[in-house]
């Protein structure tokens, strides 16, 4: 196995306002915390609080969300007050979802692991926070497996987490390869919540990963003080608004738009936003709505019923955890940018913010094609057009470029124009137009010409396509669109060789060639 590391710039896969932020730009310095190198963290270990009351509760939660395991994780640790946690998150999907997923469960486990090498006084927990009142179906519903989709189709409607998943007996029944380890989550365990924390804690529970369900009401009391002041003051509403503009002001586009109210309100079957009019809160799609004195008798009895929506959901996780780090993607990073303002006000620390591993995984046969057609690893990072152009000139024979060409023709053309102004200055135009009718024919002829050498080349060009296709598909990156399964179901190992390879604090693109 050999593994490429190359700078993210250099793979034009992430946006300007991601790169600047990993390149600690100074105008982006106000809207975030400290840097994730390993100074940065011990600053933040300095600067994070998290209250006995609180790692009492958090404890509680999870001892009470793990009790139907066989094998139990070490939660006691949590309670330690030296003990902090690294999380990353992201939403339920079938059958792990695309492989970044993976990656961002990889990512903050060897973050741990590194700063417990760093700082060895402290306890450092990795916690995937699991996405459970998320009500977008469409977004977990599906997954890809050696080109073939499969799809999850229910009537349930409501948060992902609390949905029944017995019914991907029928998907499972679809591919005989299936693991266990699926097998055993989706049709034993009642909510999808659940089956998730089962498998995630089969596949990396031996490395110290937590998962957390934050559908909870003894989790949503500790929250319920900024949840009453969203509802009355829309505090967050004001902050992330300005902290919006001023980064677009900068030039960059920003991810998501606050809301007056940053709620849904959650119960079996329904996720719909709060919204106030005209001093009345309203449940959209429903027929619920709440005077001033009820909503807030609600959320004093039933916090569980309040359910935050992008904007507060990272202020909620770091209210609950004694959290240093949010790992995120290129997306996500960017928009927690824009919440800081949020986090100030409201008085909680903001973490630092670190994107996950970003990889590239070639396997034998590909690996194969790129020796044999003679291609660089920083090569097949090249869009299309400029991989094909590159291809062809690099293998060709021929010289392609009629650029001395060029300088010839305007080098007796700047003598014709010297003869033609001595004997008329109005000449000077049609001159220099009949030069560039000339140069537009030249670079006419030299399209023609690599138009005819790639013609030339074709089976070699259709190779090289075709495994830009296999190894970008859909013209985007690999870890997006294919499955954890795509690889491990041949490669008993390949969790543990990512484990091994990834450095959470290298922020390299990988390229890992079988």
């Amino acid at each position: 196995m050999q593994v490429h590391r190359l700078p993210l710039r250099q793979t034009n896969q992430f946006s300007a306002l991601f790169l600047d932020y990993m390149d600690q730009a100074s105008a982006l310095t106000e809207y975030s915390g400290n840097f994730p190198n390993l100074e940065g963290f011990a600053k933040q270990i300095e600067q994070k609080s998290f209250s006995d009351e609180n790692r009492k509760v958090l404890v509680e939660v999870l001892k009470r969300q793990y009790q139907n395991l066989t094998i139990q994780p070490d939660l006691d640790i949590l309670a330690q007050p030296n003990t902090f946690t690294v999380t990353t998150g992201h939403q339920l999907n079938i059958f792990t979802g695309p492989l970044y997923v993976v990656y961002k469960m990889i990512t903050v486990i060897n973050l741990a692991k590194s700063l417990k090498k760093a700082y060895p006084d402290y306890n450092f927990v990795p916690v995937y926070w699991m996405a459970t009142e998320d009500h977008d179906f469409a977004e977990i519903n599906h997954f890809s497996l050696f080109g073939k989709k499969y799809e999850w189709n229910t009537e349930q409607k409501g948060a992902v987490g609390r949905m029944n998943p017995k019914e991907l007996e029928t998907l499972i029944s679809e591919f005989a390869d299936c693991p266990e380890v699926f097998k055993n989550a989706y049709l034993e365990k009642e909510t999808l919540s659940d089956a998730v924390r089962c498998y995630i804690h089969e596949l990396f529970g031996a490395e110290g990963l937590i998962c957390i369900d934050a559908d909870d009401r003894q989790l949503k009391t500790l929250f319920s003080p900024i949840i009453k002041d969203d509802l009355l003051n829309h505090s967050a509403f004001a902050k992330v608004h300005a902290t919006s503009s001023a980064l677009e002001n900068l030039g960059y586009k920003t991810q998501i738009a606050p809301r007056e109210i940053n709620f849904f309100y959650l119960s079996n079957g329904v996720r719909e936003r709060i919204v106030k009019e005209e001093g009345i809160y309203k449940v959209l799609n429903t027929e619920l709505q709440f005077s001033e004195e009820e909503i807030l008798a609600l959320l004093e009895s039933q916090p569980e019923h309040f359910s935050p929506n992008v904007v507060l959901r990272p202020v909620y996780e770091e209210v609950i955890l004694p959290n240093l780090a949010y790992i995120g993607g290129p997306s996500e990073v960017p928009y927690w940018l824009q919440l800081k303002g949020a986090f100030d006000h409201y008085g909680v620390t903001f973490p630092i913010l670190m994107p996950r591993n970003f990889a590239l995984v070639v396997n034998k046969a590909s690996a194969k094609k790129i020796e044999k057609l003679d291609l660089s690893i920083e090569e097949l990072y090249h869009d299309e057009i400029t991989l094909r152009k590159n291809f062809v000139e690099k293998h060709s024979e021929n010289s392609l470029s009629l650029a001395e060409e060029g300088k010839t023709f305007s080098a007796i053309f700047e003598e014709i124009l010297a003869k033609a102004i001595k004997i008329d200055k109005t000449l000077e135009g049609a001159v220099k137009g009949e030069q560039q009718k000339l140069l537009n024919s030249l670079d006419h002829l030299e399209k023609r010409l690599k138009k005819a050498e790639e013609r030339n080349q074709e089976t070699e060009v259709n190779q090289l396509l075709g495994l830009k296709h296999k190894l970008f598909p859909n013209g985007g990156s690999q870890e997006r669109v294919e499955n954890l399964m795509n690889f491990s179901l041949n490669n008993s190992e390949f969790i543990s060789t990512l484990l091994n390879t990834f450095d959470a604090l290298d922020f390299s693109y990988y390229t890992i060639v079988e």
